[in-house]
């Protein structure tokens, strides 16, 4: 372990992604890393369980990667354990929200901080291993702007789902290519990971969702801008520890997120 304590610094990330120097939040700066250029975001809400294990999962099978949590006050204490790893490993980095506001806003602003940071690649990826640690090496081993861990192209997995669940997701991915023409079997898939430079390209700050269709949001901006786009295939299990966020309307939010980028409206692929 590496403990650098000159590096940390204390500031707060509010709704709007600015920074406020007299609220509470530990961030490292970027120099404080070594040469590292990956730093994989992990958003967490009531997480306590699963951070430090998935912590040493991932620091363990990646080499020169840095950690980046974005807490959204989860009331189970989650950003405190994170701060005490971060105090211990300068390759743990917290950042703390004022609250919780959905996943992709959670993601945006570790986004944000992830370039501000240095990172030449960005992970991004659940805390609860449903995505496994071990398969970011294969992420970034791959020659393109955007690689995503996908769960439906050849040698993809949903262990343990049963069929009426498959079904709904395979269905709910086939009628969002249709409507947006996107080129992605895994249109809502959580694992992926990003070039600096196509992020820099997504206009990252004007992201319209709040929640799980940011996935799709942002796979959808990725091919209208002509980033090269790449499947791996994956086995995406669920969570074993803690209580999942994911919600019925979660599918709705989706679909109106479809219709809000149809290729029969006024979006046309850009490049």
């Amino acid at each position: 372990m590496y403990v650098r304590k000159e590096c940390v610094s204390t500031v707060t990330i509010n709704q709007n992604n600015e920074v406020n120097n007299n609220a509470s939040t530990t961030i490292l700066n970027s120099h404080c890393c070594g040469d590292s250029q990956i730093i994989v975001v992990i958003p967490t809400y009531d997480e306590r369980e699963n951070v430090k294990p998935m912590a040493e999962a991932v620091l363990e099978t990646t080499k020169n990667v840095r950690i980046l949590f974005v807490d959204d006050n989860s009331p189970d204490g989650t950003g405190e354990v994170i701060d005490e790893m971060a105090s211990k490993d300068e390759r743990i980095v917290c950042l703390h929200r004022q609250k919780k506001e959905g996943l992709g806003r959670a993601y945006i602003s570790g986004f944000l901080k992830a370039l501000e940071m240095g990172a030449e690649r960005v992970i991004q990826m659940d805390c609860d291993f449903s995505h496994k640690p071990a398969d970011i090496n294969r992420l970034i081993a791959e020659d393109a702007d955007l690689v995503i861990g996908s769960r439906y192209v050849k040698g993809g997995s949903t262990p343990g789902w049963p069929f009426k669940r498959r079904f709904i997701s395979r269905a709910g991915g086939l009628f969002i290519r249709l409507m947006t023409g996107i080129k992605v079997k895994d249109v809502t898939g959580g694992f992926k990971c990003w070039r600096r430079g196509l992020l820099e390209k997504l206009d990252l700050k004007n992201v319209a969702s709040a929640g799980y269709s940011f996935q799709l949001e942002m796979n959808n901006r990725a091919w209208r801008k002509g980033a090269t786009i790449k499947e791996i295939p994956i086995a995406f299990s669920d969570r074993q520890r803690g209580y999942s966020k994911i919600s019925g309307a979660i599918a709705i939010e989706s679909i109106k997120m479809a219709f809000a980028l149809s290729r029969f409206k006024n979006y046309k692929k850009e490049g």
